[in-house]
């Protein structure tokens, strides 16, 4: 296909995906005069992963290129693919008070994930990655405001995160391609956490009415 088509057919206006193309984003197409090329569907395979990556994920297009060249490694299997893909996806917004400090706070908030996530047996991240950190700063937050926030009272929100998790792991494998499950798993770990937080607010309107009206 032409590049008007492949723009036609992606969604993604022709002036961006000759960006992509200028940065190195989108392989060049076959070449077929000395001022047209044809595209075919890996690119628009790839074309729906950078959406994924730059407008869903909001990572910076050199982010999205390391992202891309793990995706294209043969060295690497689904796993670290996966796991590179989203370790580079912006964090959630921190409330107030959650920048990082080196006081007591964020010392016994480290001390309760790392108890944590050792009963859990969660080893495959640790201090350093982007989860990690920002799970000490909420409870490190939690700590200076006073509320219940020890490993005992967290491991029962980690084990209903297990379960979300089985959830997004079942849709991925029900997709055709590893290069699709590396797109959705951007996408789906972004457009999906709105609705896990809106499911549960929605959820404690209806168990706060079971449990205190009337």
């Amino acid at each position: 296909m032409r590049l008007a088509e492949l723009s036609a057919r992606s969604g993604v206006p022709t002036a961006t995906i000759k960006f992509y193309l200028r940065e190195g984003l989108l392989p060049p197409g076959e070449r077929i005069s000395a001022t047209q090329a044809g595209y075919g569907e890996e690119h628009l395979h790839r074309l729906r992963l950078v959406r994924a990556l730059i407008q869903v994920g909001r990572m910076p297009v050199a982010t999205a290129r390391e992202v891309l060249a793990a995706v294209d490694d043969p060295g690497l299997d689904q796993h670290s693919r996966l796991g590179i893909a989203t370790w580079a996806l912006p964090g959630p917004a921190q409330g107030p008070g959650s920048e990082e400090e080196d006081d007591a706070a964020t010392r016994t908030a480290r001390q309760e994930v790392g108890s944590l996530l050792e009963h859990l047996g969660w080893d495959q991240f640790g201090p350093g990655s982007p989860a990690y950190e920002t799970l000490v700063r909420a409870v490190a937050t939690l700590v200076r405001l006073g509320y219940p926030c020890e490993a005992g009272h967290l491991r029962r929100y980690a084990h209903i995160a297990a379960q979300v998790s089985e959830a997004d792991l079942d849709l991925l494998e029900s997709l055709p391609g590893e290069v699709e499950q590396v797109e959705a798993s951007v996408a789906l770990t972004v457009l999906f956490e709105p609705v896990l937080l809106s499911l549960r607010r929605l959820a404690q309107a209806e168990e706060s009415a079971r449990r205190f009206r009337g």
